[in-house]
């Protein structure tokens, strides 16, 4: 027997999501008395104008992992669900879903929609994209976001072929997907972009199909109208979007703008609609005075803010080196006198919202004593008196730079540590740490479900997105054993163990917790900001 999906069903896992920046979707109208009747009001043109603040490195979606890219194709492209905002999983591709009795068969009937090149999406089109992410050949960062389906993580590692996982179009309108356990939050997954659908066709005549606006095919409220590398993409109304109706805007216009005081400026001067987060950031000099005025809008988001080690480099393949790094800095000092936003300090990887104990921290802050110690018994257990050089490589953007010069002053203060800084752009950045050119770098790990297994699960194996290529046999026990567990209490439990181990071997070194930042015009209506940070501009218009 099979149970039909309700879309606004709520689980443990999304019930938490928090709602914001929603506003009433009635526009209203107004009349001139100087007008004759029989005029009739032209309408004005909604252009939302928003800063990306850098060049989205991919929007494909089996390669990309950054908010940039994540946010354009979660405008230009649709899940077999998209997270509404009431902030639960709601139909979208498919307009029905079964699910079997005991929670682990899913079966999608795929709704009558089109791609924007006119060709029909179909149940193909989401298989062929999700084994494009398990085949071993590609190398997609999220793959283990598809794990819990049957014989993925084995197809990905070469053990079985793809025919063997469990998702397959049974026809044209009918995707059949087999998962290993019973999720509760799978609904909730297939909104994520890893899960969108590609057009197997526009792949094979193109392979780089995702780079230009003139052969980007999605299937979203928007399409990708134009992409001038560097400095914009617009995006334009999908006229043929299933949803259309619900589309209220006419236009969104992307700006590539590095310098932050630069994205402050066009906001006040009307330039922009939206400045800050989550596309961009506030500059800390900025943000103080705008926040005193009341012209910033803060929201904590379930977001943690690190510098990861490459454990594979000395010194850095020590774990007593790479605590005494962690230990060694004042966090609350950082956050009161450099970033001054409102964030928490980090002295645990998963935020607050997620386990609440982890505000007070598994370690202790600005423990600078202990950072000696454990620095200089490292030092022994590598059978060294001097470092080898440690470079902090950080992409561009006014907070990573003051930020990685203060600590840089607290490690050569505290420690007796020289560290040089080099600034490279996003995209270069990821590139390095893909192919593990780097000593330590400036990173993050923004939520994509709320529920701690989204962080934890980073570090099973040496893949996807554990740059640091860390990892611990007990550790990954602990978190694989809870994709069976039906009891979330026990479920939590095991994630504490196995946090604790992550953070006593500290692979990265958490620095704090976002909040996020932002002002936006007031005729600026129905962004959707959901509690993990994540934007969707859908029902987004200028009134």
């Amino acid at each position: 027997m099979k149970k039909k999906f309700n879309s606004v069903i709520s689980t443990a896992v999304i019930a938490s999501l928090a709602i914001t920046g929603c506003s009433s979707s009635t526009q209203p109208t107004s009349t001139d008395s100087n007008t004759n009747s029989d005029q009739k009001t032209e309408k004005k043109e909604s252009v939302l104008r928003m800063n990306l603040q850098a060049e989205p490195p991919s929007l494909h979606p089996g390669i990309a992992t950054d908010v940039q890219s994540i946010s354009v194709m979660r405008t230009t492209m649709e899940g077999l669900t998209r997270i509404g905002m009431d902030g639960k999983p709601h139909e979208a591709g498919a307009e029905k879903v079964e699910i079997s009795d005991d929670l682990k068969t899913f079966t999608f009937t795929i709704r009558d929609h089109k791609w924007t090149n006119g060709d029909p999406v179909t149940a193909h089109d989401y298989e062929f994209a999700w084994k494009w992410v398990l085949d071993p050949k590609n190398e997609a960062p999220y793959a283990n976001m598809l794990y819990l389906i049957e014989n993925a993580e084995k197809a990905k590692k070469g053990e079985v072929s793809l025919d063997e996982v469990g998702v397959k179009a049974l026809d044209e309108k009918t995707l059949e997907v087999k998962l290993i356990n019973p999720t509760p939050y799978f609904m909730e997954l297939t909104a994520f972009s890893v899960y969108y659908p590609i057009n197997k066709k526009v792949v094979e005549a193109n392979p780089n199909w995702h780079t230009e606006a003139n052969t980007f095919v999605g299937n979203g409220p928007y399409k990708l109208e134009e992409w001038q590398h560097g400095t914009e993409l617009n995006l334009k109304k999908n006229a043929d979007y299933w949803d259309a109706s619900s589309v209220k805007g006419d236009m969104i216009k992307l700006m590539i703008i590095e310098d932050q005081n630069t994205e402050v400026s066009m906001f006040e001067s009307g330039e922009l609609d939206w400045a800050g987060s989550p596309l961009s950031e506030i500059p800390p000099d900025a943000l103080v005075p705008l926040l005193d005025q009341g012209k910033v809008t803060s929201k904590p988001i379930a977001g943690t803010y690190l510098y990861r080690f490459n454990t594979t480099v000395e010194p850095f393949t020590n774990a007593k080196i790479r605590k005494a790094f962690s230990y060694a800095i004042d966090r609350q000092d950082l956050l009161e006198n450099v970033a001054q936003g409102g964030q928490m300090p980090a002295m645990a990887f998963v935020p607050p919202t997620m386990i609440p104990e982890n505000e007070k921290g598994l370690f202790a802050d600005n423990n600078v004593e202990e950072a000696k110690k454990l620095l200089e018994e490292g030092m022994k257990e590598l059978g060294v008196d001097k470092l080898p050089p440690v470079e902090l490589l950080y992409n561009t953007q006014e907070l990573n730079a003051k930020l990685a010069q203060a600590i840089q002053d607290q490690w050569k203060k505290n420690l007796g540590v020289d560290v040089t800084l080099v600034n490279k752009e996003r995209k270069v950045q990821l590139e390095e740490e893909k192919s593990g050119q780097y000593i330590m770098s400036r990173g993050a790990w923004l939520g994509d479900i709320n529920d701690p297994v989204n962080f934890l699960e980073l570090f099973v194996s040496v893949e996807g997105n554990n740059r640091t290529y860390w990892t611990n046999e007990e550790y990954t026990k602990l978190i694989n054993d809870t994709y069976s567990m039906k009891d979330n209490a026990a479920r939590m439990e095991n994630f504490k163990k196995a946090e604790k181990i992550l953070m006593d071997e500290m692979p990265f070194m958490p620095i704090y917790f976002y909040t996020y930042n932002y002002m936006k015009a007031d005729n600026v209506k129905d962004v959707y900001m959901d509690g993990l940070g994540s934007i969707d501009l859908k029902w987004s218009y200028v009134e």
